[in-house]
Protein backbone atom coordinates (compact mmCIF):
# COMPACT_ATOMS: atom_id res chain seq x y z
CA UNK A 1 0.00 0.00 0.00
CA UNK A 2 1.32 3.34 -0.98
CA UNK A 3 0.11 6.93 0.45
CA UNK A 4 0.71 10.23 -1.27
CA UNK A 5 2.79 12.82 -0.40
CA UNK A 6 0.17 14.63 1.33
CA UNK A 7 -0.99 12.10 2.94
CA UNK A 8 2.55 11.53 4.66
CA UNK A 9 3.55 15.20 5.18
CA UNK A 10 0.11 15.43 6.92
CA UNK A 11 0.42 12.48 9.29
CA UNK A 12 4.30 13.27 9.99
CA UNK A 13 2.94 17.25 11.45
CA UNK A 14 0.33 14.93 13.56
CA UNK A 15 3.66 13.38 15.19
CA UNK A 16 5.78 16.25 15.20
CA UNK A 17 6.17 19.95 17.08
CA UNK A 18 8.95 22.41 17.04
CA UNK A 19 10.93 23.93 19.66
CA UNK A 20 9.02 27.16 19.21
CA UNK A 21 5.62 25.62 19.97
CA UNK A 22 6.48 23.67 22.91
CA UNK A 23 8.56 27.05 24.30
CA UNK A 24 4.79 28.64 23.77
CA UNK A 25 2.59 26.36 24.63
CA UNK A 26 0.26 27.18 27.95
CA UNK A 27 2.08 25.78 31.23
CA UNK A 28 0.61 22.38 31.68
CA UNK A 29 -0.67 21.44 28.29
CA UNK A 30 2.15 19.16 27.91
CA UNK A 31 4.00 17.05 29.51
CA UNK A 32 8.16 17.74 27.84
CA UNK A 33 9.80 14.20 28.32
CA UNK A 34 13.73 13.92 28.35
CA UNK A 35 15.13 10.92 26.77
CA UNK A 36 18.96 11.28 27.30
CA UNK A 37 21.59 9.78 29.66
CA UNK A 38 21.46 11.22 33.13
CA UNK A 39 25.30 13.36 32.13
CA UNK A 40 23.28 14.86 29.36
CA UNK A 41 20.62 16.04 31.68
CA UNK A 42 22.73 17.28 34.04
CA UNK A 43 24.69 19.50 31.57
CA UNK A 44 21.12 20.79 30.45
CA UNK A 45 17.87 20.35 29.92
CA UNK A 46 13.95 21.84 30.14
CA UNK A 47 13.15 23.29 32.48
CA UNK A 48 10.04 21.31 34.12
CA UNK A 49 10.98 18.34 31.86
CA UNK A 50 10.64 14.94 33.08
CA UNK A 51 13.72 12.55 32.56
CA UNK A 52 13.02 9.74 31.79
CA UNK A 53 15.69 7.60 29.68
CA UNK A 54 14.54 5.51 26.26
CA UNK A 55 15.06 2.65 27.76
CA UNK A 56 13.43 3.09 30.62
CA UNK A 57 10.25 4.35 29.10
CA UNK A 58 8.34 0.67 29.55
CA UNK A 59 9.17 0.04 32.72
CA UNK A 60 8.75 3.72 34.13
CA UNK A 61 6.18 5.76 31.95
CA UNK A 62 3.07 4.74 33.86
CA UNK A 63 4.41 5.63 37.18
CA UNK A 64 5.95 9.04 36.17
CA UNK A 65 3.23 10.58 33.42
CA UNK A 66 -0.21 10.48 34.09
CA UNK A 67 -2.54 8.80 31.77
CA UNK A 68 -4.35 10.84 28.78
CA UNK A 69 -1.20 13.21 29.58
CA UNK A 70 0.34 15.05 25.80
CA UNK A 71 3.45 13.64 26.10
CA UNK A 72 6.55 15.60 23.52
CA UNK A 73 9.81 13.85 23.46
CA UNK A 74 13.55 15.29 22.56
CA UNK A 75 16.81 13.57 22.86
CA UNK A 76 20.24 15.69 21.21
CA UNK A 77 19.28 16.97 18.08
CA UNK A 78 18.42 16.26 14.16
CA UNK A 79 21.39 13.90 13.89
CA UNK A 80 19.90 11.73 16.57
CA UNK A 81 16.85 9.54 16.58
CA UNK A 82 16.35 8.65 19.66
CA UNK A 83 13.45 11.00 20.12
CA UNK A 84 12.24 8.59 17.70
CA UNK A 85 12.46 5.40 19.35
CA UNK A 86 11.21 6.93 22.84
CA UNK A 87 8.14 8.33 20.91
CA UNK A 88 7.29 4.62 19.56
CA UNK A 89 8.06 3.47 23.27
CA UNK A 90 5.41 5.87 24.40
CA UNK A 91 2.62 5.53 21.90
CA UNK A 92 3.26 1.49 21.79
CA UNK A 93 1.97 1.72 25.52
CA UNK A 94 -1.00 4.31 24.29
CA UNK A 95 0.23 7.86 25.27
CA UNK A 96 -0.33 10.70 22.68
CA UNK A 97 2.85 11.63 22.04
CA UNK A 98 4.52 13.88 19.40
CA UNK A 99 8.65 14.20 18.86
CA UNK A 100 10.25 17.72 19.25
CA UNK A 101 12.28 18.51 16.20
CA UNK A 102 15.57 19.49 16.43
CA UNK A 103 15.85 18.13 20.18
CA UNK A 104 17.51 19.94 22.81
CA UNK A 105 20.26 21.44 20.48
CA UNK A 106 17.96 23.47 18.66
CA UNK A 107 15.82 24.41 21.87
CA UNK A 108 19.22 25.67 22.74
CA UNK A 109 20.13 27.55 19.46
CA UNK A 110 16.80 29.20 19.46
CA UNK A 111 18.14 31.05 23.27
CA UNK A 112 15.70 29.42 25.16
CA UNK A 113 16.47 28.61 28.82
CA UNK A 114 18.28 25.91 30.47
CA UNK A 115 18.29 23.79 33.96
CA UNK A 116 21.54 22.41 34.75
CA UNK A 117 22.47 20.08 37.55
CA UNK A 118 25.24 23.17 38.75
CA UNK A 119 23.22 26.18 38.28
CA UNK A 120 20.71 27.88 40.69
CA UNK A 121 17.66 29.10 38.04
CA UNK A 122 18.24 28.43 34.55
CA UNK A 123 20.74 29.65 32.08
CA UNK A 124 19.87 30.98 28.61
CA UNK A 125 22.58 31.98 25.58
CA UNK A 126 21.57 33.83 22.53
CA UNK A 127 19.79 33.08 19.63
CA UNK A 128 21.44 31.91 16.66
CA UNK A 129 20.08 34.34 14.19
CA UNK A 130 20.87 31.53 11.56
CA UNK A 131 18.54 29.12 12.82
CA UNK A 132 15.17 31.69 14.19
CA UNK A 133 13.84 35.38 14.49
CA UNK A 134 12.97 34.47 18.17
CA UNK A 135 14.73 37.50 19.42
CA UNK A 136 13.63 37.87 23.68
Amino acid sequence: MSISASEYFRAKLQCEIDVMEVAESQSGSLVVVDTRRQSSWDHGHIPGAVHLPTADIPSFAKELIPAGSQVVVYSWGPGCNGSTFAALAFAELGYSVKEMIGGIEYWIRNGLPLATATATGTVQSKPDSLVTAHTS
